[in-house]
């Protein structure tokens, strides 16, 4: 049920009944009907003459009222404001069907078919497996379950991802890392050079490795004992991100791994198959990909003159497999703000191999800073370390941390407030929210179980006070706002309706009471509060962020 849209697109209609009959053959651009951001100008406003004037070759408002004339709207009034707009105001039917609608959807309130069930495959996170995961690995984890679990409610088949890069230079500085510190941990004078990796991490796993396997390993060949110690370690770090991640309450269909690419001989499959397209040539020995041919800044290189392919193959391969071979409709990456430049050559790789890029949709993510009483904390107070995933979980919160990942558009940088975060107050936005929530619940269970009041199905709702009618205009746009974040690939559009959501109700609950008011007004507030508890129930739930019912 979505009566905003439904709405919408009665007004379409007559508008269009309207103009046809004015225009007399004149071919007109197309019109929106919006809903206000100030109810003074109406529920709903349509720019329609304003947009005809120059083909029509009249005023705006002469249009307007041209179409006013010709509209049969006897649920809804109609006024002309400002240079044309038509502005409607709808009637108190519609509230009520509004309060209804929600009441009788529940659970799937906001739900909507937009994406015709069409597959999304959406990668998020995936952290290289050599270590723990950072802040920005965090607002990642938010902003891609969040999106996937918008996308699922407004009809499309979604699958989470993981893609573990268990390949390539980064493995091999693992196993130099863990090398230099196994080596050590048996007597060896060795110096950690400064490219490896110096986290406690790895300390942590030679003693473990030294503990079971000894000295077994020492005189193996380098080559050799490096692999036993990263076959050692990876497991133990993916299953590290993977509990740090459920934690978080996140979930993967699929941890695709990055070596199943080069097993599979994939990554020498995509440089044949670019080469076949005949975009690739050689030049001193190395084979570049004619992505400026493309749009990029620059020719890149697929095959180091040595014959070993750079980052950019099994990154393509995948690309192409996640597109072509497994025919996802849409693949949607979310990437740090230090991946601007991968999104041109990635679009030129796949264009030269006939994939349609629009099904490409990479979010760029930007910074996120942590502050604490107003300044920068870069160090976990608990183990003086860089904060990580596992640690702000520590300090923060789930839901706290969740919601305010989301707070903001990703492509915009993120100031988190740790204190904040943990505050138990109306300042704190996921507690106000919350509390919104708890206050229906408690409503209900006092009004209902206590009071012995019911709520009757079917009964006539009647509203009429300002708050009332502000608070069910806004439960009301939930799909929409469903239906946006969907389309614009931003959850955190439903996070700021969700708040604005709590803050009208907060407001109805100051200006109007429930009990002690006649039956009739007392069964329209109380099936309002109803439907505010459904409405934030069903948007926290997106989120996976709790809806207490008693704070």
């Amino acid at each position: 049920m979505n009566i905003t849209q439904d709405t919408k697109q009665q007004i379409s209609e007559i508008i269009s009944a309207a103009m046809s009959d004015i225009a007399e053959g004149v071919e007109l651009p197309a019109f929106a009907v919006e809903v206000p951001a100030n109810a003074v100008n109406g529920d709903f406003s349509c720019n329609a003459a304003l947009v005809s004037a120059k083909a029509l070759k009249r005023k705006p408002r002469d249009i307007a009222q041209a179409i006013v004339s010709r509209l049969n709207t006897s649920s809804m009034t109609v006024e002309i404001a400002g240079p044309g707009f038509i502005n409607f105001f709808v009637g108190q039917e519609w509230f009520e069907r509004a309060v209804s609608g929600v009441l009788a959807a529940e659970g799937d309130y906001g739900r909507s078919n937009i994406g015709e069930g069409k597959r999304v495959l959406l990668e998020f996170v995936s952290a290289n497996p050599t270590g723990p995961m950072h802040i920005g690995n965090a607002r990642g984890g938010a902003i891609g379950d969040c999106l996937a679990a918008i996308l699922q409610f407004a009809g499309y088949t979604v699958e989470r991802e993981f893609y573990v890069n268990d390949a390539g230079n980064q493995i091999a500085k693992l196993g130099l890392s863990l090398d230099i510190r196994y080596r050590q941990a048996l007597g060896g004078k060795l110096e950690i050079p400064e490219e490896a990796y110096h986290g406690d991490d790895i300390i942590h796993h030679i003693e473990n490795f030294v503990k079971t396997y000894g000295e077994k390993y020492l005189n193996f060949s380098e080559n050799d004992r490096k692999a036993a110690l990263v076959d050692y370690a990876l497991p133990l770090n993916i299953a590290t991100l993977e509990r740090d991640l459920k934690k978080y309450r996140i979930e993967y269909d699929n941890w695709f791994r990055e070596s199943a690419l080069h097993e599979g001989g994939q990554v020498d499959e995509i440089v044949r198959l670019l080469d076949e397209k005949g975009a690739t040539y050689e030049e001193n020995g190395a084979i570049f990909l004619k992505t400026t041919a493309f749009g990029d800044e620059k020719d890149r290189v697929l095959v180091r003159s040595n014959g070993v392919p750079t980052y950019l193959v099994p990154d393509i391969a995948y690309h192409y497999n996640k597109l072509v071979t497994r025919g996802f409709d849409i693949a949607i990456d979310i990437f740090g703000a230090d991946h601007h430049g991968y999104v041109p050559r990635m679009n030129a790789a796949l264009a030269a191999l006939g994939v349609d890029t629009s099904r490409l949709k990479m979010l760029i993510m930007q910074m996120v800073r942590l502050v604490r009483a107003g300044e920068t904390v870069k160090l976990s107070k608990r183990s003086g370390k860089a904060i990580t995933l596992s640690t702000l979980l520590d300090e923060v919160p789930v839901d706290a941390a969740r919601f305010f990942f989301n707070l903001r558009d990703a492509n915009t940088h993120l100031d988190f407030d740790l204190d904040l975060a943990i505050e138990e107050t109306s300042q704190n936005p996921v507690y106000y929210v919350q509390y919104a929530h708890a206050r229906t619940c408690n409503i209900l269970k006092r009004l209902l179980e206590e009071d012995g009041l019911t709520l009757k199905s079917g009964y006539p709702l009647k509203y009429t006070h300002e708050a009332e009618l502000v608070l069910i205009r806004k439960l009301s746009a939930l799909p929409e706002e469903i239906t946006e974040a969907a389309r614009a690939f931003d959850p955190s559009r439903l996070t700021r309706y969700v708040t604005e959501v709590a803050a009208a109700f907060h407001k109805f609950y100051d200006a109007c009471r429930v009990k002690g008011e006649d039956e009739a007004v007392a069964q329209s507030r109380l099936a309002l509060v109803a439907a505010t508890g459904v409405v934030i129930r069903n948007a926290l739930a997106i989120m996976k962020v709790d809806a207490p019912e008693r704070m």
